[in-house]
């Protein structure tokens, strides 16, 4: 089972956190211990590199396991039945009947808007003067 992401999360924070108070640590005894030498490079190779390593390392997630396909919660709808083919009459003249579509009853179209609907008068030209 995969942790949870909140969980994942914190582990990968913390991590980070880790290798970056590391760095910090490699950094101060860079400056500070004397007399330099090897080590000293060694130091400055740790505080070079780990910020790298600490993104790399912050960003692999925990929940790696395969997971298999989910079968859907309910059946998909069938399609729609074709459109029946356009007729054809003896004069020459193409007619098609038109479908109503399903959503139509579901959302009718509003009546249309008056100017009395905005505040404004019916007829613009019937205004006293």
């Amino acid at each position: 089972m995969a942790t949870a992401p909140e969980d994942d999360a914190r582990t990968r924070s913390r991590k980070y956190f880790l290798m970056m108070s590391l760095r910090v640590v490699c950094f101060i005894l860079m400056v500070t211990v004397t007399p330099y030498g090897w080590y000293t490079w060694l130091f400055a190779l740790g505080a070079v590199v780990l910020p790298y390593l600490a993104v790399v390392v912050a960003n692999v997630s925990a929940g790696t396991t395969a997971r298999k396909a989910e079968p859907p919660m309910r059946p998909l709808a069938a399609s729609a039945p074709p459109a029946p083919a356009p007729t054809v009459t003896d004069d020459g003249i193409i007619r098609l009947q038109e479908t109503p579509r399903r959503d139509d009853a579901a959302h009718p179209t509003p009546p249309p808007r008056s100017r009395a609907d905005d505040g404004l008068p019916e007829d613009p030209t019937s205004e006293d003067r």
